[in-house]
């Protein structure tokens, strides 16, 4: 109660006020120590939380100590581009941010409206700025938002400079005796920094097909305005919308979950590609850094691909459209196809952690990273317009893969197929466990180490790298890697974003016939490794 007090006197934001006002006046302690028994915590990706009153939430006091802490860590003089989308309160939240940097004596850019997270890391490294900030949850539930901090090279922090803003957000007092905004030091950018995004991403290797229809959702996020201006500024025709989801809506009121990976997410944009006789069908999520890939097939159906697929086919594309002394990465929990399309191809290959900001460290030269998530960053000769996943550039990439193979009278499957020939068919899946209690993902992580299965789906369990430890060149981060008999492979990991326990799982299928009879048998394969590791995991 005294914490609650604490914060409501300082609370400048009248809707977390009455929310918190009326838990007080009813005495409602259990949801007072939901909110004030612990805090969201300052990491590498920033922070991500459900709104409401409280430390244990985002909200403006929130926002404000964040903003103070990174303040005291960049040091007054330094430049912060802030962006941030459609959610419920971004806009409020950016604004906040700006306040607080410029009232301690730093320059902020604002964007000019709600717009896709990597025009902000465009931005950053555009300008010459020392750090960013978007505000975003990306494909999280509506009642979350999130605050996503970047560093002057236009990657997101990693350790330790997370630790360090954690420490300085610590030393920050009431929020309400902040100084804020000092006139002459913000700068609320135009329309110029949205058209030197495009001129970047069109600048990529699209080649000069573009006879190709495309049906496309921003799933209710901010995406729709910057991918339909990417398309006719690289001379495709506009994508055919969603109607029902073109425009921001931080409600997503058509879909239960906004990421579309998640079942039904893409029904919509299915529906409007067999009605319209679409050749590929796009889907970017909320902030529009992700992008997911889907053939239409002749019964009106869709095949929606992998991260994986299109990391492959990305990865190709991007390879024979580049020179020199070349870089590839991906993530230890995604396809090892990409480690074996660059080494046909000569190109230096890259290993990292989970997460972008990972990816983007891996090596000079680096031209094209993914990971399994539907995140990628495409490149060119002159290197990476954006140093963090990019949902804009990357459908582009694909439009352009998939109108040349249609000029050759194929599809995106025809090369996947190509693939599958040339390096084995490359299988993953996933099996994921969404908790309410976190507890039970660390259990189920101890259980795992102190009694290891030594076969997982029929396959003998090889080795174990237990990657708490740290593994080659990797930092130390909680997971288990299984090297299975027969060519496959499990990485077990909690997820950095969301209260959920992710399995990674790959099996590869030489081709000796048809690539359907390797898909029957891949399929197969993977359902073993699932049954198996629910039973070990016990979630």
């Amino acid at each position: 109660m005294a914490a609650a007090r604490l914060w409501l006197a300082q609370d400048p934001d009248p809707d977390t006020r009455a929310e918190l006002t009326a838990l007080i006046e009813r005495e409602d302690l259990a949801a007072l120590r939901d909110r004030f028994g612990t805090k969201l915590e300052f990491g590498t990706a920033g922070l991500r939380g459900e709104l409401g009153a409280g430390p244990n939430r985002m909200n403006r006091v929130t926002v404000m100590r964040a903003a103070a802490g990174l303040a005291k860590v960049l040091g007054p003089g330094k430049h912060v581009v802030i962006g941030y989308d459609a959610r419920h309160k971004s806009d409020v939240f950016a604004r906040d941010t700006a306040a607080v940097l410029t009232g301690a004596g730093l320059h902020a850019s604002l964007l000019p409206c709600p717009l896709p997270t990597p025009i902000l890391a465009f931005a950053v490294r555009h300008l010459g700025a020392d750090a960013g900030v978007t505000v975003t949850a990306s494909h999280n539930p509506p009642r979350d938002n999130g605050y996503k901090v970047y560093w002057g090279d236009g990657s997101q922090i990693v350790p330790p400079i997370d630790r360090e803003i954690s420490a300085a957000i610590d030393t920050v007092g009431r929020v309400d005796e902040l100084p804020l905004r000092s006139p002459g030091t913000l700068t609320e950018l135009g329309e110029g920094i949205i058209d030197d995004y495009l001129e970047a991403v069109t600048s990529l290797p699209l080649g000069d097909a573009r006879d190709l229809k495309v049906a496309y959702t921003p799933l209710h996020g901010v995406g729709a305005a910057t991918l339909t201006g990417a398309f006719l500024a690289a001379g495709f025709e506009s994508p055919m919308a969603v109607e029902e989801q073109r425009d921001p809506d931080p409600d997503f009121p058509t879909v239960s979950f906004p990421n579309p990976e998640e079942p039904g997410a893409m029904d919509l944009a299915i529906a409007l590609a067999a009605k319209e006789g679409a050749g590929l069908v796009l889907a970017n999520d909320p902030d529009a850094d992700r992008c997911a890939v889907g053939v239409p097939l002749p019964d009106g159906t869709c095949r929606m691909l992998t991260g994986d697929e299109v990391g492959g086919l990305l990865a190709e594309h991007v390879i024979t459209h580049t020179t020199g002394d070349r870089m590839v990465a991906t993530t230890i929990v995604s396809s090892t196809l990409l480690s074996k399309i660059a080494q046909r191809h000569g190109v230096r290959y890259g290993e990292t952690l989970t997460g972008f900001k990972w990816i983007i460290k891996a090596g000079p030269g680096l031209v094209f990273g993914y990971e399994e998530a539907i995140g990628y960053s495409v490149g060119s000769d002159a290197g990476l317009p954006v140093r963090d996943k990019d949902g804009i550039g990357a459908a582009l990439t694909v439009a352009a893969i998939a109108a040349a193979a249609k000029r050759a009278g194929r599809t995106l499957l025809d090369l996947l197929d190509d693939q599958a020939r040339r390096y084995g068919l490359h299988a993953t899946s996933q099996l994921s466990f969404r908790v309410a209690d976190l507890s039970l993902i660390a259990d189920a992580m101890s259980r795992l180490r102190a009694c290891p299965p030594t076969v997982l789906g029929g396959r003998a369990v090889e080795h174990i790298d237990d990657l708490n430890k740290g593994e080659g060149d990797l930092p130390p981060t909680d997971g288990l890697r299984y090297r299975l008999s027969g060519n496959a492979r499990v990485v077990v990991r909690p997820s950095g974003t969301e209260p959920k326990l992710k399995c990674y799982l790959e099996v590869v299928v030489p081709v000796t016939g048809e690539v359907s009879d390797a898909h029957t048998l891949a399929a197969h394969d993977l359902a073993a490794l699932k049954a198996d590791l629910s039973t070990s995991l016990s979630l």
